[in-house]
């Protein structure tokens, strides 16, 4: 039968993206926000004058051991993913962790042998497949509509103002780049055979600003994944993320760049979210609330959940992976 009570739901993580997950779950009906989690004492007591009432802790593991929570979204940093997974999959819970699934591709196949074993659910957060965008292209592809895929290209770039941020912490290619790998996969339904990549730095950052990489899937297509973390910071985007598919005998385009809406104010002129985690009459709506809205669903369904696997999401870690070894040797990668 299908469960009634709400869903009790704990943040692992609760930076900038735990904290739209936490309004994500607590704009959704049924879900309840039990508890937040953070390392870091400040950024906790910041995020509790933004959840007060909630249970906090700066310990993952005393969140894992409540048994009253059924549901945690892990949304730490991606090198801390696979031991906090592991945990919570072994405390019986099921388990939204954010992409990429993990630091390696050895990391996430455990994951994914564990997650066959687990009590609880675990779905990677490829966001990308619960927007309606995509999944109406994925719809197209599937009944023919563009013949066979021979050609893809794939931009994700940012202003050099969101980019900066993330420069430290992870790559453009594994940080943007794997969302367009994921979707070359899913609509071919096949891994490519070969990468090539390349990095440009023009900033000092761990990582560059910019990565290209080119997937071959055999003789059958290609595909091109653009990931530029330097636009100029007045640019008028949230982020310039496109992706044209040609086949055989047709091809289609999904743009998200355009949201719809655009402000002018003192800063000049900059677009507004409208796509993925906007904020309507007090609630987040959007992409990312359908993603968390079918993971609920299948946890009180029973039923586990396919839009994304975690094969397949160890997958793309390990096509991106492979690209950026392409990068640091300036030659192709054999998959």
């Amino acid at each position: 039968m299908p469960r009634t009570e709400p869903l009790r739901w704990g943040i692992i993580g609760i930076g900038r993206f735990g904290q739209l997950h936490a309004r994500a779950v607590q704009s959704a009906h049924g879900l309840e926000l039990a508890a937040i989690c953070n390392r870091t004492p400040a950024r906790l007591e910041e995020s509790l004058r933004l959840f007060p009432g909630v249970a906090s802790t700066n310990d993952y593991q005393q969140l894992l051991e409540d048994t009253t929570i059924q549901v945690v979204s892990i949304t730490t940093h991606w090198r801390d993913h696979y031991e906090i997974a592991r945990a919570a999959l072994a405390s019986g819970k099921h388990v939204l962790l954010e992409k990429p699934m993990a630091a390696s591709s050895e990391e996430c196949r455990h994951l994914a042998e564990l997650a066959q074993a687990a009590d609880g659910n675990l779905m990677v957060g490829h966001i990308c497949r619960f927007d309606p965008r995509v999944t109406l292209a994925k719809q197209a592809i599937d009944e023919g509509r563009i013949g066979r895929i021979v050609s893809m290209h794939a931009k994700r770039n940012l202003p050099q103002a969101s980019g900066s941020l993330r420069l430290d912490k992870i790559s453009p290619l594994m940080g943007d780049g794997i969302h367009d790998a994921d979707l070359m996969m899913w609509f071919l339904d096949a891994a490519p055979t070969r990468v090539y990549a390349r990095y440009i730095r023009f900033h000092e950052f761990r990582y560059p600003d910019i990565g290209w990489a080119m997937l071959e899937f055999e003789d059958r297509a290609i595909g091109v994944i653009e990931t530029n973390w330097g636009l100029p910071p007045n640019s008028p985007t949230v982020i310039d993320a496109t992706m044209q598919v040609v086949g055989t005998e047709g091809m289609l385009t999904i743009d998200c760049s355009h949201t719809g809406l655009t402000i002018l104010d003192s800063a000049g002129w900059k677009a507004q979210d409208t796509d993925y985690w906007p904020q309507q009459h007090g609630s987040i709506v959007g992409v990312l609330q359908n993603e968390i809205s079918y993971f609920a669903n299948c946890i009180r369904n029973d039923r586990v959940p396919d839009v994304i696997t975690p094969s397949e999401a160890a997958r793309a870690v390990r096509v991106m992976e492979a690209a950026e070894l392409s990068a640091a040797r300036s030659l192709p990668v054999e998959l």
